[in-house]
C-alpha cells in the first residue's frame, strides 16, 4: 500500500454504524445567536481506529472525532463491557463515545481478526488501551499494521512507559495511590482519589496530543510513528509541583487540607444557614479590596497583615476571626459582593446542579445526546463538550453513541450485508453483480444518481462510491472482485487519468492487472473481469462510460 492510500474492503463494514441519522449543529459561542452552518472541522478527512475500552482510549478517540475525524470503534460481538457498568461507571460510554461509529467483530476468529487488520491498516491513526501483549497476539500491534502502511500512527494508552513497571496492571485509582496524587487530596493518614477519572482523561488527552504532533510530523517525514502515553507518568506530571516544591524548599508537600496556603484568603467558609462557599483574595490589592468591600477597615490598617506573606504567617491566627466575621453573612450576599468587586469566589456545586448552569446553557457549553444502552436507551441527555472555541464556536455533537446489537443488523441490511456469528459477513450478491457497491462508511451530502454517475463527487475518503446506475445491467461486469484498495484521490491522481483502460471494449477477454487502481474512479479498487458482449453493447459502455468523465 503506497503512502497515504487508504484501505475500503467491503466485507468488514457489516457492523458499522453512526447512530445518528442526521448530524447536529456545533452550537453557537453567541447566545441568542442563529445555528451556525456546517463548517470544516480541523481534523475532517482523518480516519481513527480505535481498540479501546473504560476510559483512557475512548478520550483519546472523542477528543480526535470531536475535532472531525472519522474515528471507528471496533467492540466486540457482545458490545464494550463499559456500555453496562453500574454506579460511577454509568456515564461512562454515553460520555466518552460521542461522535463515533462502532463495529463488532469476534477477534478470536480468523475472519473477524483479518477484517480487524484491514480495517486497521487503513486508518491514519491507531489507538488502544489493553494489556502489553494483547495487540501484537492478535497481529495488531505497530511492528504489524506498519508494515502495511508506512504512515500509521499507533497511540498505546498503557499504564506505564517501558520500565520496570511496564508489566502491572494500572488503574487510575492505582496510579493515584502510587503517585502521590491521593496522598495530597486526602487528610493526613486518610489517603484519597480525586473526584474523577483524572490520569484517564488526562492520559487520553495527551495521546491526543502525541497523535496530533505525529501527524504534523509525517507531514514532514512522509513517515507514522508509535506514540505512548501512561497513567503512572501522567499523575507524576500532575504532581510535579510538589515535587518541585521539596527540590525548592527542602521540606515535603502537605495534604491539600494540610496544606502551609500561598495565601491567606484561600478557603472555604461555612456561613449563614449552613451554606459553603469558597473565597480568596491573592494579591494585596485584592486583600485590600476585600477589606473596602466588607468594611473591615481595621483589618486593613493591620501592620501585622501589610503584605500577603505576612498575612500567611499569621494565618493561624487570621483564619478564625474571618470564620466568625463572615458567619454573618449568606452565601448569595457573599457571591453578590465579590463578584461587584471583582474577587475570586465560588459556590460549592454538585455535579448534577451544573446541568442548570446559566453559563454553560447560555454559551453552548452542554449538548444533546441520545442514550444507547440501559435503562434509559433511547432517551436524550446532556452531555459536556471539549473546553475548546474554535472561531468562535463550540465542536459540538454530530453522532450520537453508537448503538450495539440490533442496530448493527440495521446497518448490514441497509448495505446488503447480513451477519453471522463471531463477526463475519456474507455478501448477499444481485444479478450480475456483488453487493460491494453498498457499504458506506459515511453518509453522503448526496447521494443522487447524477453525483454518484461521475468521479467520486465530495472526495471525502470515508466514502464507498457505487457502481453507476446510470449504467445498464447487462453492460455491467459479471464479475467484482475486492483487490488492495486506494484512497478517494482528487481527479487528477485516479487511474485511468482520463478514459477507461480495463475492461477494454476491444478486447473483452483481456483481464486487468493486479495493480489496476480506480477502474471505477471511485475509492474501491476492484479488479474487473469482462465477459463480452456484442459489438453494440461494447461501443454503448465505452460511450457511458466517457460520458461520465
Amino acid at each position: 500500500m503506497k503512502p497515504g492510500t487508504r484501505a475500503t474492503h467491503p466485507t468488514y463494514l457489516f457492523a458499522m454504524n453512526a447512530s445518528a441519522t442526521s448530524f447536529t449543529s456545533t452550537p453557537s459561542s453567541t447566545p441568542g445567536a442563529d445555528a451556525a452552518p456546517p463548517r470544516a472541522l480541523p481534523l475532517a478527512g482523518l480516519r481513527v481506529v480505535e481498540f479501546t475500552h473504560m476510559v483512557m482510549g475512548p478520550t483519546c478517540g472523542m477528543v480526535l472525532a470531536d475535532l472531525g475525524a472519522e474515528v471507528i470503534k471496533v467492540e466486540p460481538v457482545e458490545g464494550d463491557r463499559t456500555r453496562h457498568l453500574l454506579g460511577a461507571g454509568a456515564g461512562f460510554f454515553p460520555m466518552f463515545n460521542r461522535n463515533k461509529k462502532s463495529i463488532a467483530l469476534d477477534l478470536r476468529s480468523p475472519e473477524g481478526l483479518e477484517v480487524a487488520r484491514k480495517l486497521a491498516a487503513s486508518a491514519d491513526v491507531v489507538a488502544q488501551n489493553f494489556k502489553p501483549g494483547v495487540m501484537t497476539k492478535y497481529g495488531l500491534d505497530y511492528a504489524a499494521l506498519s508494515a502495511l502502511n508506512p504512515r500509521l500512527i499507533y497511540v498505546n494508552h498503557t499504564g506505564f512507559l517501558p520500565g520496570p513497571y511496564e508489566h502491572r496492571t494500572a488503574l487510575d485509582e492505582v496510579v493515584q495511590m502510587m503517585g502521590g496524587l491521593a496522598y495530597m487530596t486526602g487528610r493526613p493518614g486518610d489517603p484519597l482519589r480525586a473526584g474523577s477519572s483524572v490520569n484517564d482523561i488526562m492520559g487520553g488527552m495527551f495521546g491526543a496530543i502525541g497523535a496530533m504532533a505525529a501527524l504534523m510530523q509525517r507531514g514532514i517525514t512522509g513517515r507514522g510513528q508509535e506514540v505512548d502515553s501512561a497513567l503512572f507518568e501522567n499523575n507524576v506530571f500532575l504532581v510535579g509541583q510538589h515535587m518541585m516544591q521539596y527540590a525548592v524548599t527542602g521540606q515535603p508537600a502537605a495534604p491539600m487540607p494540610d496544606r502551609i496556603s500561598s495565601w491567606a484568603l484561600y478557603d472555604v467558609f461555612s456561613v449563614k444557614d449552613g451554606e459553603q462557599i469558597f473565597l480568596a483574595a491573592v494579591s494585596d490589592a485584592q486583600w485590600v479590596t476585600f477589606c473596602d468591600a466588607l468594611g473591615f477597615a481595621d483589618l486593613k490598617a493591620d501592620p501585622r497583615l501589610a503584605t500577603n506573606n505576612d498575612r500567611v504567617r499569621a494565618r493561624p491566627t487570621l483564619m478564625p476571626d474571618l470564620r466568625a466575621r463572615l458567619a454573618a453573612y449568606s452565601a448569595a450576599e457573599l457571591a453578590a459582593v465579590f463578584e461587584k468587586h471583582g474577587l475570586p469566589f465560588a459556590p460549592i456545586s454538585r455535579p448534577e446542579q451544573l446541568l442548570d448552569d446559566p453559563h454553560l446553557n447560555a454559551t453552548g457549553g452542554l449538548a444533546d445526546i441520545t442514550l444507547p444502552d440501559g435503562e434509559r436507551a433511547g432517551q436524550t441527555a446532556r452531555t459536556t463538550l471539549l473546553p475548546v472555541a474554535m472561531d468562535g464556536q463550540r465542536l459540538g455533537v454530530r453522532l450520537h453513541p453508537p448503538v450495539a446489537g440490533p442496530a448493527h443488523r440495521r446497518a448490514a441490511a441497509g448495505a446488503g450485508l447480513h451477519a453471522r456469528a463471531g463477526g463475519r459477513a456474507a455478501q448477499q450478491p444481485r444479478r450480475g453483480l456483488t453487493s460491494t457497491h453498498a457499504a458506506l462508511m459515511a453518509p453522503c451530502g448526496d447521494p443522487s444518481p447524477q453525483r454518484q454517475r461521475r468521479h467520486h463527487p465530495c472526495h471525502t475518503p470515508s466514502i464507498l462510491c457505487s457502481v453507476p446506475p446510470a449504467i445498464p445491467r447487462r453492460l455491467r461486469p459479471l464479475s467484482v472482485t475486492a483487490k488492495a484498495p486506494c484512497a478517494a484521490a482528487p481527479p487528477w491522481q485516479h487511474w485511468p487519468p482520463r478514459q477507461p483502460a480495463w475492461p477494454h471494449p476491444a478486447q473483452p477477454g483481456r483481464r486487468p492487472p493486479a495493480t489496476a487502481r480506480c477502474a471505477w474512479c471511485c475509492p474501491s479498487v476492484l479488479a474487473r473481469e469482462w465477459t463480452g458482449s456484442p459489438a453494440r453493447s461494447r461501443r454503448a459502455w465505452a460511450r457511458r462510460w466517457a460520458a461520465a468523465w
